[in-house]
C-alpha cells in the first residue's frame, strides 16, 4: 500500500474550476461533461513542502506529488544536454535537450506509470488497462510487472514489433482491435463492466491520461529548474499528442511560480504532426476532429485535441507548430549528426525549431529546451 500525500486535498476542473473529493474521475468533470465539454481534472495541494535531498531522482519530489513513495525502476533524473553545435548553427544563446529516453523503458511515460500503479495498489484493483501502440503500453507493462499486477494493452495488429516484444516479455496481454477508436470502445466496456483500471483516455472527444499519472511529468520542470540553477529557458518545445506531457510540464513550472522560485515562466510550444492545436488557437472548437497524415510520427498522432493542451499553451503564452511528414527523416538525420538518435516523433523538434526561427517566433540569442521523449531504437523503419 502506498500512502497518499497529506498535502493532496482534492481535484479541480481545468475549465469551470469546480472542486472534487479525492477519487478516480475517468471521464473528467461531470459538470462540463453535462454541457458537452470534455475536460480533465487535476490534483490540488495545500501547505508548504521541500525537496527531499536525501532521495534520488523522482523520489526527491515526493512532497509535490500524489504519492510520497511509489514503485520505482529508477525513473527521472534524466540529463539535460547542452547542444553547443546546434546552438551555434542556429545562433541561439543556448540549446538544451532533455534526454527522456534514458528512463527505464526508454521514454517519458516512465514518469507517469509509477503513480498510476500506486493508485491501483491503494484501491486494490487487479487489472490495469492502457490503450496504446507504443511507449505508454511498454511502460505500464513494465511497471505492472514490477508490482505484480495484470496489465492489458489494447492496440492494433500493425503495432511496431519492437514494442510488441517489449510488452509481451513482461507477461502483459495485448488485445487487438480493428480500429484505433475500437481500442477506446473496448476499454470503456471493460472499465464499466469488469472494473478494469484505465491508465489512458477512453472517451471521445478525449480528456487526457490518468490525472494521478500526469502529475509525474511535473518532475521534468523541477529538474530543468535545478539543472539550470534557476536560469530558465525562454522556450520549451514538447512533442504533443493529447497533451499530458505538455500539461504536466506547465503544472510543474506553475508550482515553482506559486512558491516564488521563479519570476519568468518558460513559454511552452506544442510540436504536432498536423495542425490540430494550431487550428484551435485560431478559433476552431477543440472538440472537433482534425484529420491529417501522421503515419511516420505515431507517438504524437491522432486527430483530436484536449482542453489541457490549450490551457497549458495559453497560460504560458506559448504556441503550437507542426512539421510535414516528408521532413521526418531529414530531422532524424540532423539530430543524429549531433549525436542524438531520436524517435521520429521527437526528431520533429529540430524541424519545428527551424520553422519557428524562420517565422520569428523564436529569436536568435534565446535559450531553448527541447524534450526528447524517446530514442530512435524504438522506431521500426518504414523505408
Amino acid at each position: 500500500m502506498y500512502k497518499l500525500n497529506d498535502r493532496l486535498k482534492g481535484f479541480y476542473c481545468l475549465r469551470c474550476g469546480k472542486k472534487f473529493d479525492i477519487d478516480d474521475y475517468f471521464t473528467g468533470c461531470s459538470f462540463c461533461s453535462a454541457d458537452s465539454f470534455p475536460v480533465s481534472l487535476a490534483p490540488y495541494y495545500k501547505g508548504s513542502c521541500k525537496i527531499k535531498n536525501n532521495k534520488k531522482r523522482m523520489l526527491r519530489y515526493g512532497n509535490f506529488l500524489p504519492y510520497l513513495e511509489f514503485p520505482s525502476l529508477g525513473e527521472g533524473g534524466t540529463p539535460l544536454i547542452e547542444a553547443h553545435r546546434l546552438a551555434e548553427k542556429y545562433n541561439l544563446k543556448s540549446l538544451y535537450i532533455k534526454n527522456e529516453f534514458q528512463n527505464p523503458t526508454g521514454s517519458h511515460k516512465d514518469r507517469m506509470s509509477p503513480f498510476i500503479i500506486a493508485r491501483v495498489l491503494e484501491i486494490n484493483r487487479k487489472i490495469i488497462s492502457v490503450a496504446s501502440s507504443g511507449n505508454a503500453g511498454v511502460s505500464l507493462a513494465a511497471y505492472s510487472a514490477l508490482a505484480g499486477l495484470k496489465c492489458k494493452v489494447i492496440s492494433q495488429r500493425n503495432m511496431n514489433p519492437i514494442w510488441k516484444r517489449a510488452i509481451e516479455t513482461t507477461g502483459a496481454e495485448i488485445i487487438y482491435t480493428k480500429t484505433s477508436q475500437g481500442r477506446w470502445d473496448y476499454m470503456k466496456e471493460k472499465v464499466e463492466k469488469e472494473d478494469w483500471y484505465p491508465a489512458t483516455n477512453y472517451i471521445t472527444p478525449p480528456i487526457g491520461s490518468n490525472p494521478f499519472g500526469v502529475e509525474g511529468y511535473k518532475t521534468i520542470s523541477y529538474e530543468i529548474y535545478e539543472d539550470l540553477q534557476g536560469e530558465l529557458p525562454d522556450w520549451i518545445l514538447i512533442p504533443t499528442s493529447r497533451g499530458g506531457l505538455l500539461w504536466g510540464i506547465y503544472k510543474g513550472f506553475k508550482d515553482l511560480e506559486d512558491m516564488k522560485k521563479i519570476e519568468k515562466f518558460p513559454r511552452l510550444i506544442a510540436v504536432e504532426p498536423i495542425e490540430r492545436i494550431q487550428r484551435v488557437l485560431k478559433g476552431a472548437d477543440y472538440r472537433e476532429n482534425f484529420p491529417g497524415d501522421y503515419a511516420l510520427t505515431p507517438s504524437i498522432g491522432g486527430t483530436t485535441v484536449t482542453y489541457q493542451s490549450i490551457e497549458a499553451i495559453k497560460n504560458s503564452k506559448g504556441c503550437a507548430i507542426s512539421v510535414l511528414q516528408k521532413k521526418v527523416y531529414d530531422n532524424i538525420k540532423e539530430l543524429s549528426s549531433s549525436g542524438l538518435y531520436l524517435e521520429s516523433s521527437s526528431a520533429t523538434l529540430i524541424g519545428s525549431l527551424k520553422k519557428l526561427l524562420k517565422q520569428g517566433v523564436i529569436s536568435k540569442n534565446d535559450c531553448v529546451v527541447m524534450i526528447a521523449t524517446s530514442s530512435g531504437y524504438k522506431d521500426f523503419p518504414k523505408v
